[in-house]
């Protein structure tokens, strides 16, 4: 009976809805904490693929950002003083490590590690 609930809600649930229950069976999968579980001033680690990048600077320095999204959420990761990172951008999938911080309603990672993930084909 399980099996048959599975198989309606996949033919009833919308794509971008199975999209981010799978994404966020990756990020645990992956032993990542996901991000709507991020608490604010907490050493973590998450797993999604890049979303947006954007250079924006701040305090007259130049910043790189990455929207990284994981099915439950969005954290920015920040990196201070680079315009570019070879091999990051937009549909990439990594896994980050760092300390949550919490600004103007967003999350924030600042100069993160990371660890590119092999692209799925």
């Amino acid at each position: 009976m399980n099996r048959f609930k599975k198989a309606v809600r996949n033919l009833t649930a919308e794509t971008h809805d199975l999209d981010a229950e799978e994404m966020q069976r990756r990020a645990i999968d992956s032993g990542a904490t996901t991000v709507a579980r991020c608490g604010d001033r907490v050493p973590v680690t998450v797993f999604g693929t890049i979303r947006t990048m954007t250079i924006r600077p701040r305090a007259g320095v130049p910043a790189l950002e990455a929207e990284l999204y994981d099915g439950s959420g969005t954290v920015t990761l920040v990196w201070l003083g680079r315009r570019t990172i070879a091999g990051l951008g937009p549909g990439r999938q990594l896994r980050a490590t760092g300390r949550v911080t919490t600004s103007e309603g967003r999350k924030l990672i600042y100069n993160p590690r990371y660890e590119l993930t092999p692209v799925d084909l």
